[in-house]
């Protein structure tokens, strides 16, 4: 789909940087707009940018201030895996609770 905008050119200099290609400007602030509205998902975007990797485009949105989300609930997953990983680690290296070695 082809879509022609018209600006202002003396608001063109206050929306799009200096160099920076308008139109990319455009579709940039349309996929960021898409995902902070939960319209597009990070493959959209991928899609919609050209990005070969997730990676490219988790950077774009950490550029930009879109963060990735993260619930309460990936707070308390993220948590139970890290004690498991820690008391496992702990066990299998004969550690104590602060895991240092104990004496023998």
């Amino acid at each position: 789909m082809t879509i022609t905008v018209e600006i202002p050119e003396e608001l063109a200099g206050q929306l799009i940087a200096a160099g920076q290609n308008p139109a990319r400007a455009v579709l940039e602030a349309i996929a960021l707009e898409g995902y902070r509205s939960d319209h597009l998902t990070e493959a959209d975007i991928r899609k919609l940018l050209g990005f070969d990797t997730r990676i490219e485009v988790h950077g774009f949105l950490k550029e930009h201030g879109a963060f990735l989300p993260y619930t309460d609930e990936d707070l308390e997953h993220d948590r139970e895996v890290a004690s498991h990983v820690a008391r496992r680690t702990r066990a299998e290296h004969g550690g104590g609770p602060s895991g240092t070695r104990r004496a023998g």
